[in-house]
């Protein structure tokens, strides 16, 4: 079974781990003051992965404070602690773990007072299929479009491995991958029908009010937004406005975070 390594910002695929991994640690206190996590960081504090940006969004919904550590593609030895090559890793008093989906779980069971994520079961069920059409159908559609951007704007130090590990992956150089992207960004547009139906007459994804569904797609499209020019989405497109309305959540926590250009 192949998932979507998240460290590696959906670029790079590994076997999938049986289960999340989780880990107790020892001589902390029972609770933080607060939660910490650590998440991807490009050149010039871009904050940019998609799996991270779920887990942001997750703990802003819920009303709760983090600390969020920065950490590049080569630093995997800040996250040892918790066994984990992937991130976010979410550490919150004793407990530490990793995959975005069983953070939000852990969110939502751990603090059931805050607002839900998911909206009662039938919710939970939706979203996991959101959850699962974003990391199989909407990010591979989309990395096409901003790979080679990507590149431009990661830590140098991350240079020689992103180069490495991408071009082996897609069997071409990052060169030949910048000459496709005009053709990647027309396939995308394909990819993007299902979402901008539902968005024709939603204003969000999760129903009433945007939830941890809108969360999961959103991120892609943060993720893009922060590490490419492209124009993943055009004004006047149902997805763009959606996209507008949740750059003002929280505050215009999306909108905090600079768009390249």
């Amino acid at each position: 079974m192949i998932s979507i390594d998240r460290t590696d910002d959906v670029i790079l695929t590994e076997p999938e781990p049986t289960a999340m991994t989780t880990v107790t640690l020892k001589n902390r206190e029972r609770r933080q003051m607060t939660i910490k996590v650590y998440e991807l960081c490009g050149a010039e504090d871009r904050r940019f992965s998609p799996f991270c940006w779920r887990i942001r969004l997750a703990l802003a919904h819920k009303g709760l404070d983090a600390e969020f550590e920065p950490m590049c593609f080569t630093q995997k030895d800040k996250i040892a602690f918790a066994d984990s090559k992937t991130v976010p890793v979410l550490v919150d008093g004793e407990t530490a773990m990793n995959e975005s989906w069983d953070i939000a779980d852990y969110l939502e069971n751990t603090y059931p007072e805050a607002p839900s994520l998911f909206c009662g079961d039938a919710g939970r069920a939706v979203t996991g299929f959101i959850n699962a059409w974003t990391n199989s159908t909407l990010n591979p559609a989309l990395i096409m479009c901003v790979l080679p951007d990507i590149y431009d704007r990661i830590d140098p130090m991350d240079h020689a491995y992103f180069r490495e590990s991408r071009e082996k992956r897609f069997g071409m150089t990052i060169e030949a991958m910048r000459e496709t992207q005009s053709d990647a960004l027309a396939r995308c547009d394909g990819a993007l029908t299902p979402l901008r139906t539902i968005l024709k007459s939603e204003e969000w994804i999760a129903g009433d009010a945007p939830a941890f569904a809108d969360y999961l797609i959103f991120s892609a499209f943060q993720w893009c937004r922060i590490m490419s020019p492209a124009e993943i989405v055009k004004a006047g497109d149902p997805i763009y406005d959606w996209r507008e309305r949740m750059l003002d959540l929280f505050n215009g926590l999306g909108r905090s975070f600079e768009a390249a250009s």
